[in-house]
């Protein structure tokens, strides 16, 4: 989708701080972050939220992706919270399926 900013950050229009790319996913550095460690994993097909995904194969991968980049690629042994913000109302902001990953200090609740 040419006016989604995650698409854009895929296609390479628009640059960001890649941690992570495979055939599936692209996981790069939150420009506002709110841990130490702050990263978002976004599938490469556009799925605008999680209520929207109908592919449970899809999202198997991508929370496999998210524990191998967590544990292998962050190094986040001490351990890391998972979110992903469901709407407006949940607090989704850019409307293309992404995970956030944060780490690298004890995280309150």
């Amino acid at each position: 989708m040419s006016d989604c900013l995650f698409c854009r950050i895929r296609d390479g229009d628009i640059p960001c701080a890649k941690v992570y790319e495979d055939d599936d996913v692209l996981a790069f550095k939150d420009i506002h972050p709110k841990a130490p460690t702050h990263v978002l994993v976004i599938p490469k097909r556009h799925v605008a939220t999680l209520a929207d995904c109908d592919d449970p194969e899809m999202l198997g991968r991508l929370m496999d992706r998210v524990r191998h980049i967590a544990d292998e690629v962050l190094g986040l042994q001490a351990g890391y919270r998972v979110v992903i913000n469901v709407r407006e109302g949940g607090g989704q902001e850019v409307f293309h399926l992404h995970v956030h990953v944060l780490g690298g200090r004890k995280l309150p609740f």
